[in-house]
């Protein structure tokens, strides 16, 4: 197996703050860009569709939450940017194409792991690029993986309301209550976020970049 080198704490904070940056901004555009795609051009409209982060940045969701959890090293970061619009009733498909629309980000995000991933197989032994690399696909999977479950206003939910066609009480109650129920998720039930994404990140990263677990969870 390949050996890491640990990041220094500045460049730890900077590859998480540009692992982030990469990782939500991208899934964001991703979103816009196949909903364009799928016939609506409400995100082109907007500006969405484009890389300049100052577009997509949310004071809160962007800077001041990720960088409170980095600092704070309470073992989660998570962050969001500004929501692409998306007018669902332009979209081809049918059903179909919310469904496209959601997965678009996490798609991106696997893409994502995988490119650094890799990058960091490829990166000088002995430097600190591997490690940087690291946390960037390691960011890109959780977030990934995270945007998964099937809880509004996460992107596994759009999955779910497929089968929930004939069900749409169910519906109007995740609609109504799903952030708070994100949220008990979240700081009530910790083991099931690392069993959901975090650890099946790791393993990923792992799988692609040919370090050993131990090492992928070593530049956390």
């Amino acid at each position: 197996m390949l050996a890491v080198m640990p990041l220094e704490s500045g460049l730890f904070i900077g590859a998480w703050i540009l692992g982030l940056a990469i990782a939500i901004i991208l899934h964001e555009v991703s979103h816009g860009w196949v909903a364009f795609k799928l016939g609506d051009p409400t995100a082109y409209y907007a500006g969405r569709l484009t890389l300049n982060p100052i577009k997509h940045v949310d004071l809160w969701g962007t800077i001041i939450v990720p960088m409170l959890l980095i600092v704070s090293q309470v073992g989660v970061v998570f962050g969001w940017a500004k929501p692409v619009p998306v007018n669902y009733y332009n979209l081809k498909y049918g059903k179909y194409g919310p469904l496209l629309v959601s997965l678009a980000g996490p798609g991106i995000n696997l893409m994502l792991l995988i490119v650094f991933a890799v990058a960091a197989r490829l990166a000088p032994v002995g430097t600190q690029l591997p490690a940087l690399f690291l946390v960037v696909a390691l960011i890109n999977g959780f977030l990934m993986l995270f945007n998964l479950i099937p809880i509004p206003p996460l992107d596994g939910s759009k999955v779910l309301y497929v089968f929930l066609e004939d069900r749409p009480e169910v519906v109007q109650f995740l609609e109504r209550y799903g952030f708070v129920i994100l949220l008990g998720v979240i700081f009530l039930l910790p083991g099931f976020i690392s069993r959901w994404a975090f650890m099946p990140s790791v393993q990923l990263v792992s799988l692609f970049s040919g370090f050993s677990i131990g090492d992928v969870i070593s530049v956390m």
